[in-house]
């Protein structure tokens, strides 16, 4: 097999305090892939698509209902995307989401074959 894509934080720290970047992308090969769709624009991309302002903000309800109600990766505004890797990590943990989607047909990888086991790993 392969080692785990994403990885599920507890909902607070050792304090106490909200931790509101509750998964995170692990996978080094999606990681990466998530990165250059980052460096070359696609946090823009995304939110400036109108189809999927509605899925990013069903993206950040669903989230908030898990935890404790904060937009996926602690961001403030449910219009914005603060980060294509924690969007992907809560839609990868979470069973699937067009947001998730629409990052995945971006990345240009072959999801899950080769990803996340050593055959994989650059």
């Amino acid at each position: 097999m392969g080692d785990p894509a994403v990885l599920e934080n507890d909902p607070v720290d050792l304090h106490g305090r909200p931790f509101p970047t509750r998964h995170w992308l692990v996978c080094r090969v999606v990681h990466r892939a998530v990165s250059r769709l980052e460096a070359a624009g696609g946090v823009r991309a995304i939110e400036d698509d109108l189809v999927m302002r509605e899925h990013v903000n069903a993206a950040h309800a669903a989230h908030r209902a898990v935890h404790a109600g904060h937009n996926v990766g602690g961001v403030a505004d449910p219009d914005r995307v603060k980060c294509l890797h924690a969007h992907l990590a809560f839609a990868l943990a979470s069973g699937g989401n067009p947001v998730g989607d629409w990052i995945l047909e971006r990345i240009d990888l072959d999801w899950p074959a080769h990803v996340c086991s050593v055959e994989g790993v650059e």
